[in-house]
């Protein structure tokens, strides 16, 4: 297959530190496509959390390595995460609103940045040939889905899977209750959330439980764990790549 080019993958600390087989399912998926995947060197976090908790300055420095490593590289920068991504397109120039140069250069990084179900669905994933029995319940994370307002890209590549089957349920865009810090600071309310949500999933009779952020899954996965429930918890590129042929 002819190269489509260079793309760039960050990898996320959770896929990095906790679930490395979804970036690496990433990765294979891009290279179906005809993508040259390159990681770039001394890459860290996104300072998302550091952002979050009001530690502006911390999440600026953060930031800014981040800009320093990804501005030196070529082609787009594909994000297995709309909670990173997020962070990419949307906060960064606003960290750096009063240094211009620096604004600059991180509305550069963000205008190259593609969650990655955005980018496989711009870029030919519907034609991937791809086969799995699958009953699929998908969760939209709410950065992604109100963040970036990515809502058909995941279904439909979930859909384009010859023998997988998404199925709805109840509230199915609603908050699973994680939200970062906010599973942390408000644990009473995010359980609840939490217990709500797999209420519906467990009722919709899937077997897959799927997502674009791994902070999301790996909530909802410990909450199926201790129900008991036979339900699979898979990041999007994980499901895909189980399903190439």
């Amino acid at each position: 297959m002819v190269s489509r080019g260079i793309v760039q993958i960050f990898p996320t600390c959770l896929v990095n530190e906790l679930q490395p087989e979804a970036g690496m399912a990433a990765v294979r998926v891009l290279e179906r496509l005809g993508f040259e995947v390159r990681l770039p060197t001394g890459l860290t976090c996104c300072g998302q959390p550091a952002y979050n908790a009001g530690f502006r300055r911390e999440a600026r420095r953060v930031a800014r390595h981040t800009v320093d490593v990804l501005a030196s590289t070529p082609g787009p920068i594909v994000v297995p995460s709309g909670s990173c991504a997020d962070m990419l397109v949307h906060q960064y120039a606003e960290l750096f609103d009063d240094d211009a140069r620096d604004a600059d250069r991180a509305r550069g990084v963000a205008s190259r940045c593609r969650e990655f179900s955005q980018f496989v669905a711009e870029h030919g994933g519907a034609q991937l040939v791809a086969r799995l029995t699958a009953r699929v319940a998908y969760h939209p994370s709410c950065h992604l889905l109100r963040g970036l307002g990515v809502r058909n890209a995941p279904q439909m590549l979930i859909r384009t899977i010859d023998g997988a089957k998404s199925v709805p349920f109840a509230e199915q865009e609603e908050c699973c209750g994680f939200g970062g810090l906010f599973s942390l600071k408000h644990p009473d309310i995010s359980a609840s959330m939490l217990d709500r949500k797999l209420t519906a999933i467990v009722a919709s009779g899937a077997d897959r439980l799927v997502s674009c952020d791994l902070g999301c899954l790996l909530h909802l996965e410990g909450g199926l764990r201790r129900r008991g429930a036979a339900i699979r918890a898979q990041h999007l590129a994980e499901l895909i790549d189980e399903a190439l042929v």
